[in-house]
């Protein structure tokens, strides 16, 4: 065999190998890149509260409407709550229904927080809901909801 033979060999097998690698990866990745849906918040909404109701009010979630760019999207939560020993904000849950990973971030707050309030930037994916679950000390929930439209970042619609 000749060395140029040997080298061309080795090189295929090489680029063989990379491909294989990548392939192994997307099909690692391929689960993780699907998109969450209504229903899958609906379900982590399940596991976390059961079937408990949930009111309106109390939650103020600041979002742009349009999100020029999907990467960095601003929010803001406040809960309307006095913050005492006997009636004040245990957590705020934050999910979005078409990322993959729909639970984006969880806040919790005690009496000596002062204030139910917490700010971020979180990347969505594309245009979507996000919703807000706010549980108190006494045990209610409250949600609020906003759509977010995607216009670049993610995939545009």
């Amino acid at each position: 065999m000749s060395p140029y033979l040997d080298a061309t060999l080795l090189a295929s097998r090489r680029r063989a190998l990379k491909i294989a690698g990548l392939a192994a990866l997307t099909a690692a990745l391929a689960p993780r890149m699907l998109l969450a849906s209504e229903a899958q918040v609906a379900d982590e909404l399940k596991k976390l509260f059961g079937g408990k109701a949930m009111g309106e009010g109390k939650i103020k979630l600041d979002l742009p409407e349009i999100a020029e760019n999907g990467l960095v999207v601003p929010i803001t939560v406040d809960v309307e709550s006095p913050m005492t020993e006997a009636d004040f904000v245990k957590s705020v849950h934050v999910f979005a229904d078409g990322n993959p990973l729909p639970q984006v971030v969880t806040y919790r707050f005690t009496p000596e927080s002062g204030k139910a309030s917490a700010s971020t930037r979180m990347r969505l994916a594309q245009t979507q809901n996000v919703i807000a679950v706010a549980e108190m000390s006494n045990g209610a929930l409250y949600s609020a909801k906003a759509q977010v439209k995607v216009t670049i970042g993610g995939c545009g619609g």
